[in-house]
């Protein structure tokens, strides 16, 4: 079975970690309720790479953040769809959700959908 993975990276501000992993379990609690296959929220631990670019790096990290990495796994892409449909509707009927402040800056953080290549 093939499937579809939305994946992020998400410079946070160290101060806020708290706070977006209660942001980050309501998430995970919400996308699992609406079909997602799986839903994982890594915050960076061992990031100095002796090849490549590590995420902070990439990221153009300040000494005081840090770097999430988050996956959500779906049956497809289309499957995707109707999950992130009920997830957005649901949180945009949740009390509050005008006036809600994310605990790190959205223009910083990089996101995509990927086909899935290979699967273990």
């Amino acid at each position: 079975m093939s499937t579809y993975v939305d994946g992020f990276v998400i410079p946070i501000p160290k101060k806020n970690v708290n706070a977006y992993k209660k942001m980050a379990k309501l998430g995970c609690k919400t996308w699992m309720k609406h079909g997602a296959l799986a839903y994982f929220e890594c915050l960076a631990d061992d990031v100095k790479v002796p090849y490549g670019i590590g995420f902070p790096k990439m990221c153009k990290t300040k000494k005081n953040e840090t770097v999430v990495f988050a996956f959500i796994v779906y049956k497809s892409k289309a499957h995707r769809k109707q999950v992130n449909a009920k997830v957005h509707k649901e949180f945009g009927e949740m009390p509050g959700a005008e006036n809600f402040k994310m605990p790190f800056d959205a223009t910083k953080m990089a996101f995509g959908g990927f086909k899935t290549l290979i699967k273990g």
